[in-house]
């Protein structure tokens, strides 16, 4: 195994795409604590450390604690992935002109991402506005400088950190290993579990806590991990095989097709974006409340969208989460183009004639594997708080089943792009004997 892993470093480009997603890692955490100009990052942080945070608590677990220090990155990547969320909705046949380049290939591709980046400006301005002016008409003394200019230096602060930050996400899709949004919201995670380690142990082995007790709860949180892990693991596997027979057909003087194959598809072919997606759109309201925190509708908002404390908040997080799962699984795999491609190539699945019937079984079958992945999702990511509540753990310690289910998700998703880099240059992976 460790040999194995030695062969990441004999492939060149490989080895240089590693140091460079390293090094973007490495800005992404220096500028985690680069301060916002004309604020007071200590009122925020106090307000935190008492467990006034709520959903600002997970912007903060996926930012690295960059939010609790209010820095330049204190938005994170979110108004990116609520961006490409309306994006991709509008692709569906909601704007013509959209719809329309989604199905021109790479060009249409490129055009859809540009829109994205200016619409994530957008909503990064916006979201960046309502902080600063929501946050400093609860806390007073948060902004030091009232003035008009003072508010458009913050916003536009935070927007170009966001706007980097995308930049930078970017840059590791093309230059470095995996996707780069995935990897900034996985090391923004990996980042703050030191500080939430610190925090548990503090509330199990605290001054005032029992030894017994606290061995039990840390026994049984480190089971409920555990679980979690390799219940990831188990679900993000596992594959469902469709049986794929091609028929001879002669070209010239060769004989083509003939052979048995088999699609497989994966019980949750969306891996975590479904859960970072609904995140994202979870915490869009609230942003937009707190222009007018402190007034009932907007604290409304606030505590309903939360969905570590509100019911409401997590019946709705559960349903995005579903919604998601399909909405992302049948982007990816289109059982009508499917159905298509394996008619024109000879192909047939053993007992359903080609056409309409192939797409109605193809359809059927990605409905119950979207089903099972999307329940899981829900159960991965609502349950743990359930566990954490029980515990009596603080309300900042964010390494829920959310946390988790990303963290595992995105470094397998990584390592399968890592061991697929091996193999491909014919060197032994490590994932397999």
């Amino acid at each position: 195994m460790i040999r194995n892993l030695g062969n990441i470093f004999k492939v060149e480009d490989l080895r240089r795409r590693i140091f460079f997603t390293l090094l973007i890692l490495v800005v992404f955490r220096i500028g985690s604590f680069i301060p916002v100009p004309n604020t007071d990052p200590a009122i925020l942080q106090s307000m935190m450390e008492r467990g006034g945070q709520g959903v600002f608590g997970l912007i903060n677990a996926f930012s690295g604690g960059a939010f609790r220090n209010f820095s330049i990155f204190a938005m994170g990547i979110m108004p990116y992935i609520t961006a490409s969320i309306i994006v991709q909705l509008l692709t569906m046949d909601v704007i013509p002109a959209f719809a329309r380049w989604a199905k021109e290939g790479e060009v249409g591709r490129r055009k859809l991402a540009q829109f994205t980046r200016y619409f994530t400006v957008v909503l990064a301005l916006i979201q960046s506005v309502g902080v600063a002016i929501g946050f400093n008409r609860v806390y007073q003394g948060f902004v030091l400088d009232t003035s008009v200019w003072s508010y458009a230096l913050i916003a536009l602060t935070l927007t170009a950190g966001t706007t980097f930050l995308m930049w930078l996400g970017e840059q590791i899709t093309d230059k470095g290993i995996g996707n780069g949004i995935s990897i900034l919201i996985f090391a923004g995670i990996v980042a703050n579990i030191p500080m939430h380690i610190g925090q548990i142990y503090t509330s199990f082995f605290g001054k005032n806590a029992q030894l017994f007790i606290g061995i039990l709860k840390a026994v049984g949180l480190l089971l409920v991990v555990v679980v979690i892990i390799i219940a990831t693991i188990y679900i993000q596997q596992g594959v469902r095989r469709i049986p794929v027979q091609y028929t001879k057909r002669v070209v010239g003087r060769k004989m083509y097709g003939g052979q048995s194959t088999h699609i497989p598809m994966k019980v949750n072919a969306a891996g975590v974006i479904p859960v970072i997606f609904a995140l994202s759109l979870m915490m869009f309201p609230v942003t937009i409340a707190s222009f007018w925190q402190g007034h009932p509708v907007a604290d409304w908002f606030i505590y309903n969208f939360d969905y570590t404390r509100s019911p409401l908040g997590a019946a709705m997080y559960v349903i995005l989460i579903i919604g998601f799962t399909y909405f992302y699984t049948f982007v990816q795999i289109n059982p009508v183009q499917l159905s298509d491609q394996m008619k024109k190539n000879g192909g047939f699945i053993p007992g359903i004639r080609p056409g309409k019937n192939t797409t109605t079984y193809l359809t059927r079958v990605m409905n119950r594997l979207t089903l099972s992945g999307a329940i899981f999702l829900s159960l991965i990511s609502i349950l743990p708080i359930f566990f954490i509540n029980l515990a009596g753990l603080p309300s900042n310690v964010q390494i829920g089943g959310t946390s988790l289910l990303i963290v595992v998700g995105v470094a397998l998703e990584t390592m399968k792009t890592i061991e697929s880099q091996l193999i491909k240059r014919h060197y032994k992976g490590f994932m397999h004997k």
